[in-house]
């Protein structure tokens, strides 16, 4: 029995290519809790899409935001977020269309966010096997490297930042004016790991709520059926915008002497990223070497630029 009515909470998703995925994830639960407002942001894919897309919004009763192209993740969050304020919405439940997620565990991060306004809180999140994919994780700051926070490094604890992953995530509309919403440059991933950052340097607080479960096929916005166990091969989208992003996140937050040795160990970590989606998708295609190449030089690029301009800042300075 839930404590809550769903009066106020907002879920935000933004689609690309995905209705069906809504249609079968995100459909049976608004029919069951009418109260909840739904947000759907879809980032053009196609005129059909779009279609099936707004025609199944039209039947749900959800609010659509149809922006002319592709925003990218956090462009689309922060689109959806507009329109839930507008319509009076006081908590936001952020979800990926490829994440299945319970009346039960939506009511337990509802009740803590209620109960501590100031914390961004995510569900421990299972893979459809039933293995855990997401139940906190770490971003090791002396060299970008991310890791489980079940594999946590006791020595390295000073130079972590904790971060919760953006396939779900719920917390009060304040605390979202607060960080400020996501990034727009990152497009796609590590977004998730810049707003932690944001909403802990703005005062608040990030907590992974592990009684809460949501269900995350990894990927089914980019393959068919998604990811239902570990160690499957990722999509190119990911390992470009992954490798790349890194050293985004490194310009945004980083001194100068560690965003240079994050830019060396570009490679080595551009490869660990690789190998998450094993050796045997390299027999099939090289299409995932070609999408690190690009993650490699797109990043270099940003990170050369970022340093000419630092340098230009300190020798006008002086």
């Amino acid at each position: 029995m839930t404590v809550n009515d769903f009066r106020g909470l907002a879920i935000i998703v933004v689609n690309y290519g995905s209705s069906a995925l809504l249609q079968a994830n995100l459909a049976p639960l608004t029919r069951r809790q009418p109260a909840l407002t739904v947000v759907v942001v879809d980032n053009y894919s196609t005129d059909s899409e779009r279609a099936r897309l707004a025609e199944l919004a039209d039947r749900e009763g959800w609010h659509t935001v149809l922006p002319t192209g592709n925003t990218g993740f956090g462009g689309g969050m922060n689109r959806g977020v507009l329109r839930a304020e507008q319509l009076g919405a006081t908590h936001l439940l952020l979800l990926n269309p490829d994440a299945e997620i319970a009346e039960a565990a939506i009511d337990a991060l509802l009740s803590a966010s209620k109960a501590s306004p100031d914390t961004l809180f995510a569900p421990q999140i299972l893979r459809p096997d039933g293995s855990v994919w997401f139940a906190g994780s770490d971003l090791y700051l002396n060299d970008g490297r991310i890791r489980s926070a079940r594999r946590r490094i006791p020595s390295a604890l000073a130079d972590i930042q904790p971060w919760l992953s953006g396939a779900c995530l719920l917390l009060s509309i304040e605390l979202w004016r607060l960080a400020e919403g996501f990034d727009e440059e990152y497009f796609l991933y590590w977004e998730d790991v810049d707003f932690s950052r944001r909403v802990v340097a703005a005062g608040g607080r990030i907590a992974v709520l592990t009684k809460a479960l949501a269900v995350h096929a990894e990927g089914g916005t980019q393959h068919s059926g998604g990811k239902s166990h570990s160690g499957e091969p990722k999509s190119n989208v990911y390992y470009y915008y992954n490798i790349r992003n890194r050293l985004l996140y490194a310009v945004r937050h980083l001194d100068t002497a560690s965003l240079e040795h994050w830019r060396r160990l570009t490679v080595p970590v551009a490869w660990e990223v690789l190998l998450q989606g094993g050796r045997r998708q390299f027999t099939s295609s090289l299409s995932p070497l070609v999408a690190a190449y690009c993650g490699v030089r797109d990043g270099r690029r940003m990170v050369r630029d970022e340093l000419k301009l630092r340098r230009r800042t300190t020798y006008t300075t002086d």
